[in-house]
């Protein structure tokens, strides 16, 4: 038997935006901004979108599709940087700003490769190397969104 497997990076990442902002429980405050529709892969990684928590609920609104996405047009959106998601041909990056630990522990525990943070980087990566693993990212969000 011959299992399909995603590994285009660039739908990687935006099955992760997906189940990112289709999470209202756990990530009613994150939405997913500053995105690149038309992102080209490279072996470096190109910044896809970057995941903030927002303060303030008066700058979180729902387009017309249902999904979170932050009004900003005053300019005074309270956010904190989450993650950054970076697409590569094979795969999507996602570098935790906030909480390296917890992220860390998350993607050990849900089996994701992982590159905590050290003396190198402050940020703990994680590696979503499978369009199967979209869904499993979701608990390292959560994690961190918890710390």
């Amino acid at each position: 038997m011959v299992e399909d497997r995603l590994d285009d990076g660039t739908r990687i990442a935006e099955l992760v935006a997906s189940e990112v902002t289709g999470d209202r429980d756990q990530l009613a405050d994150h939405v997913v901004t500053d995105a690149e529709p038309d992102i080209e892969p490279t072996t470096d990684g190109a910044q896809a979108y970057r995941v903030v928590r927002v303060g303030n609920d008066d700058a979180l609104v729902t387009d017309d599709r249902g999904r979170p996405t932050l009004d900003d047009e005053g300019g005074d959106a309270e956010t904190t940087e989450t993650a950054t998601v970076y697409v590569h041909p094979d795969r999507a990056r996602i570098e935790f700003n906030r909480a390296p630990e917890a992220a860390a522990k998350a993607a050990e525990a849900s089996t994701l490769r992982v590159q905590r943070a050290g003396e190198a980087s402050p940020k703990t990566t994680v590696f979503v190397e499978d369009g199967a693993e979209a869904k499993r990212v979701l608990t390292v969000f959560a994690a961190v969104a918890r710390a």
